[in-house]
């Protein structure tokens, strides 16, 4: 249908050229030479105007193209033209009235050289739908994409919100701890500072740990230094030679002799290092051993 429509222009100027042709031949030959032989010149010019356009037409439905048949065809339009154009300066008074219609000619082949083109571009309506088929899934998947992206962005930022909000309450919470342990840690030390604080220690603890001064330290609230670890080699380790000998030390350090948690307690103090078995071991042979010694000083005595 398409077809039709752009065709129809080309095929309705060509016969109104070939009809103006005609008659201008038969007019302007018609004074010189019978009308019937200007009448055949007139017919044999758009006759071979015509033969050349259906042959050309021929050639383009196949697929092929003739230079010489162009050129052909474009001489029969240029001479066609060129009789109306003679015959419009030659006519008079009525010169611009011909001149007006002497380029239909030449219009009728450019209009034939636009629907050759059109034919050559031209597509199949399935060959139309696959193209429109292709341009609406690609604006289908854009926006897909768009909406995607979108749903992204807010999935995003609401994460981003209820992160930023946790991490103020936390903020929150640690500044309100701080502020609690920082009055907790004032309270602390200003009790240790007081002038009460050593007699109220000494009175509660001298029943329980007689002759030792007791020492309130408040514990460690920052950094620290790191502890060195202990000897796994059993170099460190005491004999049970050794561990009686330090043993005896301690518990004569002092007199009266020094009770069993006493020695353990400024044993550790000192820096050795002995299992709590081995420790009660030694103290018990250190212990039977000044008794040993004790008992026959007591016979020798009696």
């Amino acid at each position: 249908m398409k077809g039709v429509r752009t065709v129809l222009p080309a095929v309705a100027m060509t016969a109104v050229s070939m009809v103006l042709t005609l008659a201008v031949v038969v007019m302007w030959l018609g004074a010189a030479m019978p009308w019937p032989i200007a009448l055949v010149v007139g017919l044999g010019l758009d006759g071979g105007w015509l033969a050349t356009l259906a042959y050309e037409r021929r050639l383009a439905a196949q697929g092929d193209h003739s230079r010489v048949v162009t050129a052909v065809g474009w001489a029969f339009g240029v001479v066609a033209t060129g009789v109306l154009v003679a015959h419009a300066v030659s006519a008079g008074e009525s010169t611009g009235a011909w001149l007006a219609v002497a380029w239909l000619p030449i219009a009728a082949k450019a209009l034939w050289v636009v629907h050759g083109l059109w034919e050559q571009t031209a597509l199949t309506p399935s060959a139309l739908g696959a193209i429109r088929g292709i341009q609406q899934e690609a604006r289908d998947e854009a926006a897909v994409a768009r909406a995607r992206l979108r749903a992204d962005a807010a999935t995003e930022e609401t994460r981003l919100t209820a992160v930023t909000e946790a991490g103020a309450r936390v903020a929150r919470v640690q500044a309100t701890t701080a502020v609690t342990l920082s009055r907790a840690w004032s309270m602390l030390e200003t009790a240790r500072d007081g002038q009460d604080t050593g007699r109220a220690l000494t009175s509660v603890t001298t029943r329980v740990t007689p002759d030792v001064t007791p020492q309130w330290s408040l514990p460690v609230w920052g950094p620290i230094d790191p502890v060195s670890p202990l000897a796994l080699d059993g170099t460190s380790t005491l004999t049970d030679a050794a561990l009686d000998a330090v043993v005896t030390d301690i518990r004569h350090s002092r007199s009266p002799a020094l009770s069993y948690r006493e020695m353990a307690t400024r044993f550790r103090a000192a820096g050795h290092s002995a299992s709590e078995v081995r420790l009660r071991g030694a103290w018990k042979r250190v212990v039977t051993a000044t008794s040993a010694d004790r008992v026959p000083a007591g016979e020798d005595g009696s």
